[in-house]
């Protein structure tokens, strides 16, 4: 699968776009933020 063609989603705390990772594979559903930095200034 190409990068382009890989899922997106918007982290709710720097509001920039961040696509699917592999280590994300099996809950993909419940990521939220694109980082932990982000996680933690929730």
């Amino acid at each position: 699968m190409k990068k382009s063609q890989l899922p997106q989603k918007i982290c709710p705390v720097c509001q920039r776009p961040f696509t699917w990772r592999k280590k994300w594979e099996r809950d993909w559903e419940q990521v939220k933020y694109c980082s932990e930095r982000c996680r933690r200034n929730s």
